[in-house]
């Protein structure tokens, strides 16, 4: 938290007020208050799969909870860009499939804050399946290669933006619905945790300060906890456990907040 008092004064503090409409959030702004803006890219564990209500009840609704409650003179607007199935690939600028749709939300909210966009970041799941999602299976060089194309763009796109970037969290090795994860799935997937070390690092050089580590804790909680945490789903190996339930749904996003919110200057 300590570090993140002085980002709020800087170019990347993400600060609160709880709406999952950028306008209605827009519109109930206190005369002289401080707005910020986050962009939630991922999958369907940010969008909120399988939860009775995404819009209220999703990681980064929880995420933005929890930073309202620990900065409470500032608001944040936000825009949840969680989409089921999406890999890195699916939102490479040069696919044109998703990336579009997270510039017109960036551009949109850039204009209504004080401030630069903060884009967190937590892609993975689907790119270590083995068949199914766009671009899967992906590997650790490729997952890099995605990555950086994307975290390339923004940051060129938006000059003072700054990146922040999650591990993807644990599931079970005999995930299998629509596409088919299972234990190979899961070892790709822990794979990704180097290389998203790397990437920080190697931008540590290029940009200064602008891409940043983001939770590393969500994958050993939800494997730990993955009977409290994950909902139980029907696949074709039995009952699975990949998407946060409810509970595991504010746990992810009070996670995701406090690596925001302790994001170095």
């Amino acid at each position: 938290m300590k570090h993140f008092h002085s980002l709020a004064m800087m170019a990347a503090a993400m600060l609160p007020a709880v709406c999952f409409s950028q306008e209605r959030a827009s519109d109930s702004a206190a005369a002289g208050e401080m707005a910020r803006a986050v962009i939630f890219i991922g999958d369907s564990i940010t969008y909120g799969a399988g939860l009775q209500d995404p819009e209220t009840e999703a990681p980064p609704v929880r995420a933005v909870e929890f930073m309202s409650d620990e900065l409470p003179d500032c608001r944040i607007l936000y825009s949840n860009q969680g989409v089921s199935g999406s890999t890195t690939a699916d939102f490479l600028p040069s696919e044109h499939r998703l990336y579009d749709s997270v510039v017109e939300a960036a551009d949109r909210l850039s204009r209504e804050t004080d401030g630069p966009v903060l884009f967190s970041i937590m892609l993975g799941t689907n790119d270590s399946a083995g068949s199914g999602p766009f671009g899967s299976p992906v590997s650790p060089e490729r997952y890099e290669a995605n990555m950086c194309s994307i975290i390339d763009s923004l940051l060129s796109r938006y000059p003072d933006s700054r990146v922040i970037l999650h591990c993807p969290i644990w599931y079970s090795p005999n995930t299998h619905n629509g596409a088919v994860y299972l234990d190979s799935g899961l070892k790709r997937l822990k794979s990704y945790r180097p290389v998203i070390r790397h990437i920080v690092k190697s931008y540590s050089v290029r940009y200064p300060g602008r891409v940043c580590a983001g939770d590393v804790k969500g994958f050993p909680v939800f494997k730990r906890k993955s009977l409290e945490y994950l909902q139980p789903e029907q696949g074709y190996s039995g009952i699975f456990y990949l998407h946060p339930n409810v509970k595991g749904a504010a746990v992810l996003g009070r996670l995701w907040a406090e690596a925001i919110l302790g994001m170095p200057e």
